[in-house]
């Protein structure tokens, strides 16, 4: 596996590869972004990996300098997953002066959820992965659908900007009790990580109760809400607790829900000091 920093270098090394399939990243690799490796490769070749922390995608009170950064052990498993090139930028590499010029999702669906309560986040995620875009020049790019909505950004952002890149979604990956793999389950305590399971659980019960069907918008409401509650109690800070439709994310009114229109359910709430996330499409 060659490692590259400089995007010059890079597109040299790329030269002539028009079926590349890429997974950008931000490093502490776990399984779950070592499966989007294993799919990428059922979609191109070769298979380009990119590690780079962004600072554009953190707000002012989030964990930029604490996120894990773990360098060495994510060049071993991407060696093993047989990754032909991994792009590691700099700062200074990828922004070798300020920013300005940045992407900005339509407010439908970059305010929404995430968007409402991490201002600027899909700013900077649509405006590093359009940069990761140019240099890698990529055929097909691989994204979990633990990040469902950044899944969405990123996939309208490519069809607005008509963007040769195929977007390929990727299942979420779980541990065994369920709990969703993710680079911020490493901050959590012991016995935080025996709770954090209860985050899936509730939203396995408003699956339950969605799909016994004949539900109005006031009914979906009162399940969010009490689902709010009953993580509250246990100890729980959630964000949100939303039943969407799968299409757009926004709420389903009573017509949605007569007529089956696909729904998932989304969640990010705390635990301690750590904000996890998940969905359940229903």
């Amino acid at each position: 596996m060659k490692i590259i920093s400089d995007i010059q270098d890079l597109r040299d090394q790329l030269r002539g590869q028009n079926r590349a399939v890429f997974i950008p990243t931000m490093g502490n690799l776990h399984e779950g972004h070592l499966s989007l490796m294993r799919l990428a490769r059922q979609h191109g070749d070769p298979v380009i990996a990119s590690i780079f922390v962004n600072r554009l995608q953190f707000g002012p009170n989030e964990d930029f300098d604490k996120y894990p950064r773990t360098f060495e052990a994510d060049v071993e498993k991407l060696e093993k997953e047989g990754v032909y090139v991994l792009f590691a930028p700099t700062e200074k590499d990828l922004y070798p002066e300020p920013q300005e010029y940045r992407v900005e999702p339509p407010q439908n669906l970059g305010k929404i959820l995430e968007g409402e309560f991490r201002p600027g986040f899909f700013e900077g995620v649509c405006t590093v992965v359009l940069k990761l875009f140019s240099c890698v020049q990529p055929k097909v790019a691989v994204f979990g659908k633990k990040d469902y909505q950044q899944l969405m950004v990123i996939r309208q952002m490519c069809r607005q900007l008509a963007l040769p890149v195929d977007i390929v979604p990727a299942e979420t990956i779980r541990a065994e009790d369920g709990l969703a793999l993710s680079s911020r389950n490493g901050y959590l305590s012991a016995e935080e990580r025996s709770e954090a399971v209860q985050l899936i659980q509730t939203l396995k019960e408003i699956q339950e109760k969605v799909l016994q069907g004949k539900l109005t918008s006031a009914d979906i409401l009162k399940i969010e809400k009490d689902a709010c509650a009953k993580l509250n109690a246990r100890g729980w800070v959630p964000d949100y607790i939303s039943v969407r439709k799968r299409n757009d994310l926004l709420s389903a009114n009573d017509a949605d829900l007569s007529s089956n229109q696909p729904l998932v359910v989304l969640a990010a709430a705390k635990l301690g000091k750590t904000r996890l996330i998940d969905n359940l499409e229903i």
